[in-house]
């Protein structure tokens, strides 16, 4: 009797501990669309954001695109819409800048010390496809994006403040975590 209350008492434990463990925050696929200044139109595919031990992971699964390199950043709001900016329609705008909690208020790429929302570069096949993971490491809590917006870029990111934007140009899509 004793040996079988004991080995019950080790399962409480184990089940207690398994309780007490910090649950991961779930993947999340994001629809990206192209912006414009009426708002956004169609859709260029998806985005699956992911922990892991390295950082946010972003699987890409998109067309569309340009081929070459493009700045890939989240954004502050969970909005995709147009604003205006002295009288003229910037799509994607209401999606605000890049997500920067610590206040840096610099682009220094996704290793660097700027703007949290520095991610890496995405590259777009010949034939407009984008297909690769990517990892933003200094993103930890996947949950603190939820409510803001991904945001590709026209061309690509040098990570810097000069040109305006990087010289990534402009908002080309851009799709809400939820």
């Amino acid at each position: 009797m004793k040996h079988i209350t004991g080995y019950t008492l080790c399962l409480a434990m184990f089940a207690t501990m398994v309780i007490a463990l910090p649950a991961l925050a779930a993947d999340q696929t994001v629809v990206m669309y192209k912006v414009t200044q009426g708002g956004t139109s169609d859709e260029i595919g998806t985005i699956v954001a992911g922990s892991s031990d390295a950082g946010t992971t972003f699987k890409l699964n998109l067309h569309g695109l340009t081929p070459g390199p493009h700045g890939f950043h989240v954004h502050e709001n969970n909005n995709c819409s147009p604003t205006l900016l002295n009288g003229t329609r910037i799509p994607g705008g209401a999606a605000g800048s890049h997500y920067d909690p610590d206040h840096k208020y610099k682009h220094a790429g996704p290793e660097g010390e700027g703007h949290l929302g520095d991610l890496p570069r995405l590259i777009a096949e010949a034939d407009g496809t984008a297909t690769q993971s990517l990892t933003a490491p200094r993103i930890k809590d996947l949950d603190a994006m939820k409510g803001r917006s991904l945001i590709i870029q026209s061309g690509g990111d040098t990570y810097s403040d000069t040109p305006p934007f990087g010289g990534g140009g402009v908002r080309f899509a851009c799709g809400v975590m939820e």
